[in-house]
């Protein structure tokens, strides 16, 4: 076994291959870009080298700057987590070149199935069974419409070189089919440097399940059984499962063998995930990922295996410690996705500071990057953590879901909590077995507004008020002069009365008018011809306690600035309370301009000044967090100015195009 290992990535893969390399007695050596100069990776390394510029191009993708760490580290092995460099046969290759020991397959595998249409095209050969479709080499778009007319609609165009659903586009109708086409080579050309797509029949309601593999260098291939991935947005992964629900024994069986079949194909070495989708007429192979998972801890889960431990030890030329016979499924794991983004507007990644990040500490798995504090930034994914349950079945498995969900919140940025707890409660996910149309099918219900508050949640926000400003008191005692000084108190006093309190919640619907009255150990809270009795809360370390109206409450409650936020039984509600002394601010005219919606970077500028715009026309392609938005016109209009250029870095609210006359409202899909 080598004893240094460089992880060549970051964030909460990073953090995991750590702690399994530290358990396993390796030194290990993180690699960060100037973004990244205080992340958790760094910190928890034994050693940490910088990479470059906050860009992954010139930092986390730039390979000679990592084979110099290496170097300069006296690293033996380098370990490319996933994402990134991670399915890179060039840099599989270099890693070789350089005597360094990759952590994965060899390049050639990479190759082999690193093309789509290449590895469907081996994969039907091997008797892995493959959707009607077109993976050649042509790519003119008359020869790819006349496939697509004989596949019949709807189809599928995949950029051959791509992932995560970029490069990919669904069409309906053979009339839209070219500028489908257009936009899909337009975006695989700019997200992977190959414009080339393959065309395949696309299944109206198919489950998107893998099969996990692994194999070593002495002959030997493994199944590690299935995952259900189909909980998707953007035909990115929210929610995985394993094993599958609903799945048959002999389809459970036949799936296992023929992603086994696939990996031995290429003599596959390492962790790698055949990817299917499955229907009522069978299962079809998709694509192979050549490395670990986002989602492999729900495999280590059910297995009792750790697949990162298996990573290490295949690399440095051992066997496989079991064999298939020996395998063996036990109980049932979720994994959710925990992302800096807001579902509310098209899960339009979000940037900031971590004020509040609580995770839950018991019953659940914690796969994390970040601590409270840390700052969110535009340069990469928005994956802010994986919590991770196990039960024996998996009623009770989603049991300890929603538990631990309840128990996490995050002030600081945007996130999808809230819909993380809408989906785990719904029916048709409770059944199990949905397709991967389920949340795009269910948006109303999933993404619909959050209701108007409760009066009871309006009771525990005022309490949360008082609870926040009673400590903030506390604390400036403890460095006061004079700490026993009845100015410090914050019992709400008040000679020959009783002192009424009056709060008014903003969100963004309405302003709700609360009065709350203390009174020692009672107070009276009305809202509306409601009143209320409570108990004094309290507030520890951002938990509060409150007792409404004789039922106890527990949630998670923070008061920054104007801001609050209240986060009770899996539910997140967002508050504003204007600072009486403070004026109101005027709303901004964004009219005849198009703004940036977040920060970010522009890819691209396709407006001109005095150019005639009509509704729906892109303007400007923006990147952040490894997402694209086209920024479109609302509207007709003469372009007056364009104030950004390709490769700016904007923030959010930026002036990008202003407009002459009948100016458009920004805009975005």
């Amino acid at each position: 076994m080598f004893t240094t290992l460089l992880i060549a990535n970051r964030g909460e893969i990073a953090c995991r291959i750590i702690h399994t390399a530290k358990r396993m007695g390796l030194r290990t050596i993180a690699v960060f870009s100037d973004a990244d100069a205080t992340a958790q990776h760094v910190i928890q390394a034994d050693t940490a080298i910088r990479l470059g510029p906050a860009p992954a191009r010139e930092s986390y993708l730039n390979i000679s700057a990592i084979l110099d760490a290496a170097k300069r580290s006296g690293a033996h092995a380098i370990h490319p987590g996933y994402g990134f460099l991670s399915e890179n046969p060039d840099f599989a290759d270099a890693c070789a070149a350089a005597g360094l020991i990759f952590v994965g397959p060899t390049g050639k595998s990479m190759r082999a199935m690193g093309s789509k249409s290449a590895a469907k095209a081996l994969m039907e050969t091997s008797g892995v069974p493959l959707l009607p479709g077109y993976h050649g080499t042509s790519q003119d778009a008359a020869t790819l419409a006349a496939h697509a007319a004989r596949i019949g609609f709807p189809v599928v165009i995949k950029a051959v070189a791509g992932g995560g659903g970029r490069g990919m586009r669904v069409v309906n109708a053979a009339d839209d089919f070219a500028t489908a086409l257009a936009s899909a080579q337009q975006e695989g050309a700019s997200a992977f440097g190959n414009p080339a797509v393959l065309v395949e029949k696309y299944l109206q309601r198919p489950r998107h399940i893998e099969v996990q593999v692994f194999g070593d260098t002495h002959g030997n291939v493994v199944h590690l059984f299935e995952r259900d991935c189909s909980a998707q947005r953007r035909h990115q992964k929210v929610i995985e499962e394993a094993p599958a629900p609903g799945l048959s024994s002999e389809t459970r069986v036949a799936l296992g063998q023929a992603a086994v079949n696939a990996a031995s194909a290429v003599d596959y070495v390492g962790a790698g995930t055949i990817e299917f989708v499955v229907d009522e007429s069978g299962f079809y192979f998709l694509e192979m990922n050549t490395r670990l998972q986002v989602e492999h801890p729900v495999t280590e889960c059910i297995t009792g295996y750790d697949l990162v431990e298996w990573q290490l030890r295949v690399a440095a030329g051992e066997a496989l410690p079991v064999k298939q016979s020996d395998i063996a499924a036990t109980g049932h794991a979720f994994e959710v996705r925990v992302y800096a983004e807001d579902p509310a507007r098209d899960f339009a990644p979000s940037i900031g500071t971590l004020t509040t990040f609580r995770m839950p500490i018991s019953d659940a798995r914690v796969d994390a990057g970040f601590v409270q504090g840390d700052h969110i930034g535009i340069h990469y994914d928005a994956m802010l953590a994986k919590l991770i349950v196990h039960a024996p079945t998996r009623a009770e498995a989603l049991g300890k879901l929603r538990r631990a969900l309840a128990n996490t919140n995050i002030v600081g940025v945007a996130h999808n909590l809230d819909l993380l707890d809408r989906i785990a409660a719904h029916p048709d996910f409770v059944r199990g077995g949905i397709d991967t149309g389920f949340i795009e099918r269910h948006a109303h219900t999933l993404l619909a507004p959050q209701p108007a508050p409760a009066a009871t949640v309006l009771a525990i926000a005022a309490l949360g008020v008082l609870a926040n400003e009673a400590n903030v008191a506390a604390q400036k005692a403890t460095t006061s002069p004079d700490p026993h000084s009845p100015w410090h108190a914050t019992d709400q006093w008040w000679p020959n009365t009783r002192r009424a309190r009056g709060f008014a919640f903003e969100d963004e619907a309405d302003t709700y008018h609360v009065t709350v009255s203390p009174d020692g150990d009672n107070t009276t809270i009305r809202f509306g011809d409601g009143t209320y009795g409570a108990r004094p809360p309290t507030l520890e370390h951002g938990q509060l306690c409150a007792i409404v109206a004789g039922t106890r409450h527990g949630g998670s409650f923070a008061h920054i600035g104007e801001n609050i936020t209240l986060r009770l039984n899996g539910v997140t509600w967002q508050f504003r309370l204007p600072d009486a002394a403070a004026h109101a601010e005027d709303a901004a005219d964004t009219s005849g301009r198009l703004l940036a919606p977040l920060p970010g970077q522009v890819t691209q500028v396709l407006a001109q000044a005095g150019q005639t715009v009509a509704r729906g026309d892109v303007l400007v392609i923006l990147e952040a967090m490894k997402t694209v938005f086209r920024l479109t016109a609302t509207g007709p209009g003469i372009v007056a100015a364009v104030t950004c250029g390709a490769g700016d870095m904007v923030q959010e609210g930026q002036v990008l195009v202003t407009f002459a006359v009948d100016p458009p409202e920004s805009g975005g899909e």
